[in-house]
């Protein structure tokens, strides 16, 4: 198979400046589950059935989700009987996709495994990447061993999304599996985001300073002198008169339309 699927980028479409966000992904499941099968139906539309399930490779295509582009990456892993030399994919996939078959029961049993290795490289490195648990062939309904309540309980003891597809006949769902892996990615990284710090006062005491101001008199009045005292020091703070105007470009501005903007008052933390 080609290393390159997926849509050809049109001359001038995009800025060379610009480069696509990227999102990698890595497929994993025992031998025979449909790992290859799913990847070529995302990147391709068409089904093909025979594979060399010793071949393990990494396809990208240019992929526009919910009016964003990205560049996403599918590692096809091809590992044959479980999880082996893992680090390849640990350190490199942003989201990853446990597959099984749901007409066979020790595929099921041994994507339990890889859910465990994920589990506990989230803990060992802090790192958290999306995890999807995908039961594969739903065209093979009347020879099912994994029923759905099964693979929904097993996702909901990971912490992860659960999907069942058909690579033989369903491209909308396949795409739909993948479209939200990167939507899974998008939104830890928004959850991952700084904390920007506070800007909090400080009271000074500040020291009385006389300055005597002299009333002219008038129609015979005497002459009184007032006394002004020194204001309360602020740090950090500006005023909304010196606050400068940012205009920030909406998250959907990598789209062909025209992407409206929004202003705000630098400094301030919009919630």
């Amino acid at each position: 198979m080609s290393s390159m699927f997926g849509k050809p980028r049109a001359s001038g479409e995009r800025p060379p400046q610009s480069p696509l966000p990227e999102c990698n992904v890595a497929i994993l499941g025992c031998r025979g589950v449909g790992k290859s099968a799913l990847t070529v139906k995302f990147l391709t539309k068409r089904f093909i059935s025979e594979y060399d399930p010793n071949l393990e490779d990494t396809y990208s295509s240019e992929e526009l989700v919910d009016q964003q582009p990205v560049l996403l990456k599918v590692m096809d892993t091809a590992d044959q009987d479980g999880p082996g030399n893992c680090e390849r994919y640990l350190c490199w996939a942003s989201a990853f996709l446990v597959v099984y078959s749901i007409d066979d029961r020790r595929s099921f049993e041994g994507c339990q495994r890889y859910l465990e290795v994920l589990a506990l490289h989230a803990r060992g490195c802090q790192r958290c990447c999306p995890v999807l648990l995908l039961g594969n062939k739903l065209d093979m309904e009347q020879y099912r061993q994994v029923p759905s309540a099964e693979g929904m309980s097993l996702a909901s003891r990971f912490g992860c999304l659960f999907h069942e597809v058909s690579a033989c006949q369903d491209f909308a769902g396949v795409q739909h599996v993948f479209h939200e892996a990167v939507r899974e990615v998008r939104r830890q990284a928004e959850w991952n985001l700084p904390v920007r710090p506070l800007f909090i006062t400080e009271e000074r005491p500040c020291p009385l300073v006389a300055t005597p101001v002299a009333l002219p008199t008038h129609h015979g009045l005497a002459t009184c002198t007032f006394n002004t005292l020194s204001t309360v020091n602020y740090k950090e703070i500006p005023s909304v008169a010196q606050a400068k105007l940012v205009t920030v470009k909406s998250s959907r501005a990598q789209s062909k339309r025209k992407a409206p903007t929004l202003t705000l008052l630098k400094g301030f933390k919009i919630f």
